[in-house]
């Protein structure tokens, strides 16, 4: 058996293209093991994108065209506690603080299998975005995700594995998502 290939924010380009969805993608080589996300991007990324709520990216495979990742972004703000506030220096008054969301992240079943790192490229590829919006367009301090625990216990490793943290703000015992933030400049 191979090992599988470790991608990285400098080796990414050689081995994938990075697109924003559109009406006339064909979607069908897509397929990660949680149907809810499968359905996602068939049925409901492109209304989500029409409707100005979503805009959807794909990591497409240079080499066969199949579709190994995508993620949908938003914009968000994240109330902070006091405490969170001083971690991060930011003494503004403000209630919420501007951030950038990944709406939806997944990671085709088959590319998991080819390929190691692509969750944490697409983390980075959100970053990059929500630095040239904070260059040219907006600003937003955080990037944000509400990792589904409901279904994948690991998530929450990953993205503390990616710099996020949990928002003490927003923590609830009984939720399927765990509201986390990652400071876009540390």
């Amino acid at each position: 058996m191979s090992s599988r290939i470790a991608v990285n924010y400098r080796n990414g380009h050689i081995f994938f293209c990075f697109e924003q969805l559109y009406s006339d993608t064909i979607l069908d080589s897509f397929s990660c093991n949680i149907a809810e996300y499968n359905d996602y991007l068939f049925y409901d990324a492109l209304h989500s994108q029409n409707d100005h709520i979503a805009l959807t990216w794909l990591l497409r495979e240079r080499s066969t065209g199949m579709i190994v990742a995508y993620m949908s972004l938003i914009a968000d703000a994240i109330r902070l506690s006091i405490s969170e506030k001083e971690t991060h220096n930011l003494k503004y008054p403000f209630k919420t603080i501007p951030a950038m969301k990944v709406a939806k992240l997944a990671v085709a079943q088959l590319a998991q299998e080819k390929y190691k790192g692509l969750g944490t490229y697409m983390v980075n590829k959100a970053l990059t975005i929500a630095r040239i919006c904070n260059r040219q367009l907006f600003a937003c301090r955080f990037l944000t995700v509400d990792a589904d625990i409901e279904h994948d216990k690991g998530v929450l490793a990953f993205y503390e594995k990616n710099g996020f943290a949990p928002n003490v703000e927003l923590y609830n015992k009984n939720r399927k998502t765990i509201s986390m933030r990652k400071d876009i400049y540390c």
